[in-house]
């Protein structure tokens, strides 16, 4: 891992423009903190590994690229200009960086470390996957997670094309041939302000919230899915903000700024201790099972495989040759028919 130096091809009387590029390998940067460590050049080349007029040439180099003086040279050494101090600083970094990186990348390689890649929605995301992933990768430190947001339909096909291992989405999708786990139950439900005339209804169907301004969840699949499910109607929301939180869209409700939908257990969490209202929404799709799914059992990795006994709150088979499903994979593909109309994004 080396960064090329590339030199001026102007003659050796040209002088480089300020906005030259400093191009310094790490051998340099590791010279010049030699350097500047030993207070002189004889010995910090030494150091370094190089002889004393390839170190020289060096350091000349890196003045002239930067067109800056980087060193004071004086009968009892050397020492770092101002420049050279920002130089040092930034040399310190890069060099702990790359340490960092080439210790990571021998851990991957000697499978001491490993990275698992998982999607879920909103639901899946704000309120299950905090508390049932906090212990197993407390467990496991030499496992890192590289976790995104997207609709449910989104994570159905991430996970086909294998761009992700893991998935949790609404059961209400079509999964294909992936294999499903059971994960959890999850509803959408109406908060609005007490005195609100549709609060004095138990249940509330989606069409009569259209004309509703509502108070939306920012950069989150939840917003797109209910999006998608008006304009299954014909309508469109009408969102007058958006808040990046749940305890933001609370305090927007609550002001009477509009109506939000959120998953059940963050609309009760928000809504007490507040003056706040909780109302079922009659609509199917509004409540729906949560499952985890991979496309190919025997193709996870150790890890991804423990991970995924430990969300599913239940053994997973071996991935031998003779495993079977799930127990509810074949059941999930025959109640496909009795989805909800329009399915469920996420």
């Amino acid at each position: 891992m080396r960064m090329i130096r590339r030199l001026a091809s102007a003659g050796p009387e040209a002088e480089p423009a300020l906005s030259s590029p400093m191009r310094f390998d790490l051998t340099d940067l590791r010279l010049f903190l030699a350097v500047l460590d030993a207070g002189s050049i004889t010995h910090g080349a030494a150091q370094a590994g190089l002889s004393l007029p390839a170190a020289s040439e060096r350091l000349r180099d890196m003045e002239r690229l930067g067109a800056v003086t980087l060193l004071e040279r004086g009968r009892r050494g050397v020492m770092a200009t101002a420049a050279g101090e920002a130089l040092a600083h930034h040399a310190r970094l890069i060099l702990r960086q790359m340490a960092r990186m080439q210790g990571e990348l021998g851990e991957h390689a000697q499978g001491l470390r490993a990275t698992i890649r998982l999607a879920a929605n909103t639901a899946a995301l704000t309120e299950f996957l905090p508390d049932r992933l906090a212990p197993w990768l407390a467990a496991n430190p030499r496992v890192d997670l590289d976790l995104k947001e997207r609709q449910s339909s989104e994570i159905a096909r991430a996970v086909a094309a294998g761009l992700v291992e893991i998935g949790i989405l609404s059961d209400a999708v079509d999964c294909g041939d992936l294999t499903l786990f059971p994960f959890a139950t999850d509803r959408l439900v109406l908060l609005l302000p007490p005195d609100h005339p549709l609060a004095g209804q138990r249940r509330v169907a989606f069409a009569d919230l259209l004309h509703e301004p509502f108070v939306g969840l920012s950069g989150g699949a939840l917003q797109d899915h209910l999006q998608f499910q008006a304009h299954r109607l014909g309508a469109r929301l009408r969102v007058r903000t958006v808040m990046r939180g749940f305890d933001g869209i609370r305090r927007m409700v609550a002001a009477g700024v509009g109506i939000a939908i959120l998953p059940e257990q963050s609309a009760r969490r928000q809504a007490r201790g507040h003056r706040l209202a909780l109302r079922r929404l009659s609509d199917g799709w509004t409540s729906r099972q949560l499952s985890l799914c991979v496309r190919n059992l025997p193709d996870l990795s150790p890890p991804a495989r423990s991970l995924l006994a430990h969300l599913a709150l239940m053994p997973v088979p071996s991935p031998g040759p003779g495993s079977a499903p799930p127990a509810n994979a074949s059941d999930r593909r025959n109640s496909r028919a009795n989805k909800p109309a329009g399915g469920d994004r996420t």
